[in-house]
C-alpha cells in the first residue's frame, strides 16, 4: 500500500484508546399545539429553536444548578448559533421526544446537540454553541468556577479535562 493511502492511526493503535464517558442526556416531551403548526400542517420550523430550550433547560437542571440560578449568580449563556436539520415533520396532536446532551465543553463555549423523535423516527437534529457572559458587563467570560464540575459531569468529562474554546 502506498504511504499516503496508509490509515493514520493503525486498527492495532486503536483498541488502546481509552473509552470516553458518555454525556448525560436529558429528554423532554412536548404536545405539539395546533398554534406551532404551518399552512401544511408540520410543525413551523421556529418552534424546534423553543423545543431545544426547553431540553436544554432541564438538562442544566439535572446538573443540580437550574439555568435561572446561573442567571441569579451573575451569568448568562448567550446563543452564538443555532443549526437544525429537518428530517421528517411532526403534526398536530402527537407528541414529541426532545433530547439535549452537551456535545462540546470548552472554558468559554459550549455546545449542546439535540434529537427531536416521535417514537423511532428521527425528526430533527441540532445544536446550539452558547457562549458564557458576565451579566453586569454583558462581556465574554470563562465558565463560572461553580459551574465547572456539575457542567464537566453532563458533559461526561471531567472537570480538569475540559478543552479550551
Amino acid at each position: 500500500m502506498p504511504a499516503h493511502h496508509q490509515p493514520l492511526c493503525p486498527r492495532s493503535d486503536r483498541a488502546i484508546i481509552p473509552a470516553v464517558p458518555e454525556p448525560v442526556r436529558s429528554t423532554i416531551d412536548v404536545e405539539v399545539r395546533y398554534i406551532e403548526t404551518d399552512q401544511m400542517g408540520h410543525v413551523h420550523h421556529a418552534n424546534y429553536v423553543a423545543w431545544f430550550e426547553l431540553a436544554r433547560t432541564r438538562l442544566c437542571a439535572t446538573s443540580g444548578i437550574p439555568y435561572a440560578d446561573v442567571e441569579t449568580m451573575g451569568y448568562l449563556m448567550v446563543v452564538t448559533g443555532i443549526e437544525i436539520r429537518y428530517r421528517q415533520p411532526a403534526h398536530y396532536g402527537q407528541t414529541v421526544a426532545i433530547t439535549a446532551w452537551i456535545d462540546r465543553l470548552g472554558s468559554r463555549l459550549t455546545r449542546f446537540a439535540y434529537e427531536v423523535r416521535r417514537g423511532d423516527a428521527l425528526l430533527a437534529t441540532g445544536t446550539s454553541e452558547h457562549v458564557w457572559v458576565e451579566r453586569e458587563t454583558r462581556r465574554p467570560c470563562r465558565a463560572p468556577e461553580v459551574l465547572r464540575e456539575p457542567f464537566a459531569r453532563l458533559a461526561g468529562a471531567e472537570a480538569a479535562t475540559t478543552a479550551a474554546p
